[in-house]
């Protein structure tokens, strides 16, 4: 099997869900919320709006302050819920996956001016046992403090926690007198792998106890709109200066307050990130059958974590684009998106077969 044998490569690449465009339902959105004159800040229509739909969302009456990025929302929610606790000496517990700490560089630390509690997890997921590694530094004056839990849903990894494993967790933590911060740049994935249903958003959310929610946009069809979401009204005083402070509050706010108005209704955001994990679970199926991949497990969202030859792997890459995830153990990162066809899959995977052909000739 030789390149001019390849396919052409599919119109999409796996990258990631955050190289895909946004849904025309969302542009249609932006340009309708461009007609006139609105007050900035959110003193706006389409962010009250969207402030309305965020508790209706959740089934109670919740604090949404919207930020331009999931980095910027996960400031802004660590930032108040630290704040929120008597003095400055206290830290986030996290697993060594978590976004926070691998991904933000060291924006947390910097900008927050707190301490990360890292916690080894195989599969990117806290458990209640495991938050006892910290309850010695409790109560002991030479020891930051553990303060606030911060978990991913769905993970890293692309593993998800269960509604009872989460409330599991929030009870724990409670407990131990911390509060709990769900990082959900890709929160729709989980719900709609979870059952798909408010209902279900709910379970594993306000319902679990978690205080503090970062609601993400961006991976799932939003030109770019991320939302901090306070399900503890009690740990939302002052967030308004809080997010002012760490440089996250838009000025023209309808933009991205009209991105999540129009994700939010009729559950947009829902049926795009289904779809984004059928199209995890169907290029899952596919490449299982091909000889000389390990594919892994079946994903539970919208990526997948396969290990291939490493003389394949530049030049599959160079054909169609994803990123290593550990070069140790050949290991990439496949991700599909809201916008990812069937057809993309099938290329793809007739790409792969391909390549593993060419190398095993």
């Amino acid at each position: 099997m030789t390149p001019l044998d390849l396919p052409i490569a599919p119109g999409r690449s796996f990258a990631s869900d955050n190289a895909a465009g946004a849904h025309p339902t969302i542009m249609q959105a932006i340009v309708d919320a461009n007609e006139g004159h609105a007050l900035a800040y959110g003193q706006d229509q389409h962010t009250k709006r969207c402030e309305t739909a965020f508790s209706e969302l959740f089934g109670t009456d919740v604090t949404t302050r919207l930020a331009f990025n999931g980095t910027g929302a996960n400031i802004v929610a660590l930032a108040n819920m630290l704040g929120s606790l008597q003095g400055p000496h206290h830290a986030i517990v996290c697993t060594d996956w978590a976004h926070i700490a691998v991904d933000e560089t060291g924006a947390p630390e910097r900008t927050l001016g707190t301490k990360l509690l890292e916690i080894a997890s195989p599969d990117a997921k806290l458990t209640p046992e495991s938050l006892q590694s910290v309850t010695h530094l409790q109560g002991v004056q030479h020891h930051v403090q553990p303060g606030v839990v911060s978990i991913t849903q769905a993970t890293e990894l692309g593993t998800l926690y269960t509604a009872g494993e989460i409330t599991d967790l929030c009870t724990a933590a409670h407990e131990m007198g911390m509060l709990v911060h769900l990082d959900g740049a890709r929160i729709a994935n989980a719900a709609a792998a979870l059952g798909g249903t408010r209902e279900t958003l709910r379970a594993f959310t306000v319902d679990a106890g978690v205080d503090v929610v970062s609601f993400g946009g961006t991976k799932n069809g939003m030109l770019g709109a991320e939302a901090v979401v306070f399900l503890n009204n009690d740990v939302a005083a002052g967030s308004e200066y809080t997010r002012k402070q760490v440089t996250q509050l838009p000025s023209k706010m309808r933009y991205l307050a009209a991105q999540f108005n129009a994700a939010l209704q009729d559950d947009l955001w829902i049926d795009l990130a289904r779809h984004s994990n059928a199209m995890a679970t169907r290029l899952h199926g596919i490449v299982s059958g091909i000889d000389g991949i390990e594919v892994g497990a079946s994903p539970q969202v919208n990526s997948l974590f396969p290990r291939l030859a490493p003389e394949m792997i530049e030049p599959l890459r160079d054909w169609c684009f994803f990123w290593d995830w550990d070069p140790t153990v050949h290991q990439v990162r496949w991700m599909t998106a809201w916008d990812t066809t069937e057809n993309d899959v099938e290329v793809f995977a007739a790409g792969v077969q391909a390549f593993v052909a060419a190398n095993t000739c």
